[in-house]
């Protein structure tokens, strides 16, 4: 993949959320949850262009639209929107696919989401080893 065909790559990775990563009443997710979903599809991303796993540096913003919970079907994406020497800067999003919907009848009840909701949105940037030319 040249160079030039690489910016506006995208990484997809589906998630569901079990219970046990509940944090708050109502089934909440911690937002750290979202942040960690971010660095796996990040080093699939550097694994992919860079054959390295590469090194998360920053984030220059991160926002948190709507809850996780457990329970919910996450889609993750990571799309590469600026690549320097070493550095590769991504946008970030976790949308909520579908999303447990229990009752007393059907305890496992979840249903899909249309339109799926976005719950948190980041832009960061990761680094790799300079090439071997």
């Amino acid at each position: 993949m040249s160079e030039s065909t690489r910016v506006g790559t995208v990484v997809t990775h589906r998630r569901y959320v079990p219970y046990s990563h509940a944090h708050y009443a109502g089934n909440l997710v911690d937002g750290a949850y979202s942040l960690g979903l971010f660095g796996d599809v990040a080093t699939e991303m550097c694994i992919l262009l860079d054959g390295d796993e590469g090194l998360f540096a920053s984030y220059s913003d991160v926002q948190f639209r709507a809850p996780v919970r457990a329970g919910d079907l996450l889609e993750i994406t990571a799309t590469l929107v600026r690549e320097g020497t070493r550095s590769r800067v991504m946008e970030f999003a976790v949308h909520v696919v579908g999303r447990g919907a229990p009752t007393d009848d059907a305890p496992g009840a979840a249903r899909l989401l249309d339109p799926p909701v976005t719950a948190t949105t980041a832009t960061g940037t990761v680094v790799v080893p300079p090439r071997a030319d």
